[in-house]
């Protein structure tokens, strides 16, 4: 009776199955039963879970051809041709070898590489000679033997084989080595005890409903019939449903931040010219984070500039100064400002922002930006030459530093972070400036974050027109997401390892 209970859990495919078992491997079970391979063996792990049979997983290494081995198969090895070229004249030029032989290069290289290994030939002065005995010619060497008998279990190959073998794996694509995976069955106790039963009696049970559909229903055709039991013990197939990149689910996070607290989203594409990636920031052009070893620039195309009120304005405040400062000092070049690069901070958005408001009458509000940054970085745990970076900006005639602080504290502590600092810092567009860090546990260092601090009016009059206090900040967002996510390493970040990205949380 606990017999036939069990039988009754099981779904059409396992009893299907069922009569075959002793058949020990998936491809004759498969044979037997008419069912696929796939259907099958989603019936033998489902037998599995219920302690019916165990299920054997091997591996076996197939010794099969390549590409260029089903081609050698056909015309010959370069060595065997080669061969017979010299089997009517002993002496060959190389350049008659490679056209009479119909040769490349690398194949005549690899031929006669064989034929020396095997004492048959020498090279002198571009010459091929045949010094082997006449015999050698016609006897099929180990290596062609052993294609014309491919494929091959690994294991059962001969000593002399597995020497052929070693020779043409050094060569490119004679021979590849497939796994194959095998699966054979083995009944358990309860499996022999279930087909030691009059199995004909399965029959009985082809009837069972599997499903209540909403048909069977208004026709009433479930009545009289019996439902199969449900079987909520057996382990089923993960489902790995759609998700966003846990990345853009963290980006889409701090949006939302932003948003809730009043801010409006600044974008723009991923190259820049360098005015308003660094001169309209007050970056003197030849601070060297404008050379080649921080900055990707774009070959062989120039930018056009903004207005010529707003560049003049840019390139008097690098060469004399504004607001009582000295300026850098130096002739501004307006080529270098035109360069095409791809943005090294997300802060040229804030430059761009700025030159809006020039020509309103309130000149106030807050922004944000979230988007790729690019600095030639050399790659290590906590570097990348592409990484994520936010940005913000406060413009307010009442703004101050205190006000900075605070901004920033809210952001981080909404992202999740219970322990920040502040520390004074030198940045060429903001005075003050600070420096965030947050305290990774995993590695106890605290991890920069990035800058943040109150233009400089050198950046803010030229911009606005006028100088109003504005605050600032850009902080990498990448490493954000590497203490939230435990990530070690940030170049795992974009490796894109389905298994990973399956079984990664949500952004909560």
């Amino acid at each position: 009776m606990e017999i036939e209970k069990l039988i009754e859990r099981l779904n059409p495919d396992e009893r299907a199955i069922l009569p075959y078992l002793t058949e020990k491997t998936l491809t004759k079970i498969s044979e037997k039963s008419n069912l696929d391979k796939i259907r099958v063996l989603r019936a033998l792990e489902f037998l599995n879970n219920k302690n019916i049979i165990k299920i054997k997983k091997t591996e076996k290494k197939i010794i099969d051809l390549g590409n260029n081995g089903v081609i050698y198969l056909r015309i010959g090895l370069p060595e065997r041709r080669l061969l017979n070229l010299l089997s009517e004249r002993k002496t060959l030029s190389l350049e008659e070898a490679r056209e009479q032989g119909k040769l490349s290069e690398n194949e005549l290289k690899a031929g006669i590489g064989a034929l020396k290994k095997k004492a048959l030939i020498e090279v002198k002065k571009g010459k091929i000679i045949f010094i082997g005995a006449l015999e050698e010619i016609e006897k099929r060497s180990l290596e062609e033997q052993l294609i014309e008998s491919l494929p091959l279990p690994y294991d059962k190959l001969k000593p002399e084989q597995k020497l052929a073998f070693e020779n043409l794996r050094k060569r490119k694509d004679i021979i590849e080595v497939n796994v194959e995976k095998e699966i054979k069955v083995d009944l358990t106790e309860l499996g022999k005890q279930i087909i030691t039963e009059d199995l004909t009696k399965l029959t009985k049970y082809k009837d069972m409903i599997e499903e209540l559909t909403p048909e069977m229903i208004k026709k009433e055709e479930w009545k009289g019939k019996k439902f199969r039991k449900y079987d909520v013990v057996s382990k089923v197939p993960a489902i790995n449903g759609g998700k966003k990149h846990f990345v853009n689910q963290a980006v889409e996070h701090a949006r939302k931040i932003w948003l809730e607290l009043g801010f409006k989203e600044m974008t723009s594409t991923l190259t820049q010219t360098s005015f308003w990636n660094f001169d309209a920031l007050f970056t003197a052009q030849d601070h060297p984070v404008r050379e080649m070893h921080d900055t990707f620039y774009i070959k062989n195309v120039e930018g056009k500039l903004p207005d010529k009120k707003l560049v003049g304005q840019v390139e008097k405040t690098h060469e004399k100064g504004i607001s009582g400062s000295k300026g850098w000092k130096y002739s501004w070049n307006k080529e270098e400002a035109r360069r095409i690069i791809l943005r090294t901070h997300t802060t040229a958005l804030s430059a761009h922002t700025l030159a809006s408001l020039r020509n309103l009458k309130n000149k106030k509000g807050k922004f944000f930006a979230i988007g790729k940054c690019f600095r030639n970085e050399t790659l290590d745990w906590s570097h990348e030459f592409e990484f994520n970076q936010t940005e913000g900006i406060v413009v307010d005639k009442d703004a101050n530093f205190k006000h900075l602080l605070g901004y920033l504290k809210e952001f981080f502590k909404k992202m999740g972070f219970k322990n920040i600092r502040f520390a004074p810092a030198y940045f060429p567009y903001t005075e003050p400036s600070v420096e965030i860090s947050a305290w990774n546990e995993e590695r106890k260092v605290w991890l920069e974050l990035g800058g943040a601090g109150i233009f400089r009016p050198e950046v803010v009059v030229p911009l606005l027109g006028e100088y109003i206090p504005v605050l600032a900040w850009g902080p990498g967002f990448d490493r954000i997401l590497m203490d939230y996510y435990n990530i070690k390493d940030m170049r795992e970040m974009y490796k894109n390892d389905l298994t990973k990205l399956r079984k990664i949380k949500f952004w909560v």
